[in-house]
């Protein structure tokens, strides 16, 4: 399936910064309101419905000659546009 991006912002930020732009996404998914996304000119708004799929991922990416090594934390919430619930349920613990 091809993939269209409908919003995009990547930046440095303090780990307070993200803090806060998670807890905002975490207060509307909480109340059950859209969640909209917006940088410069650009903004985008989503209607999450109660049950979509969160995918938790940790990877780490190294250079072709296995000097660089790069992180990353990946949380993604996804959901079928027809309004159907997600897949399998599991048990994710975070600390």
């Amino acid at each position: 399936m091809p993939e269209e991006v409908l919003f995009k912002s990547e930046s440095t930020q303090s780990r307070d910064e993200i803090a806060s732009y998670l807890r905002s996404v975490a207060d509307k998914l909480d109340s059950g309101e859209s969640v909209t996304l917006s940088a410069g000119a650009e903004t985008t708004t989503l209607d999450i419905p109660s049950r979509p799929t969160f995918e938790v991922k940790a990877e780490r990416e190294t250079d072709s000659s296995g000097g660089n090594a790069e992180q990353s934390l990946e949380l993604e919430i996804e959901w079928d546009e027809d309004g159907s619930d997600g897949g399998e349920s599991g048990s994710l613990s975070i600390e």
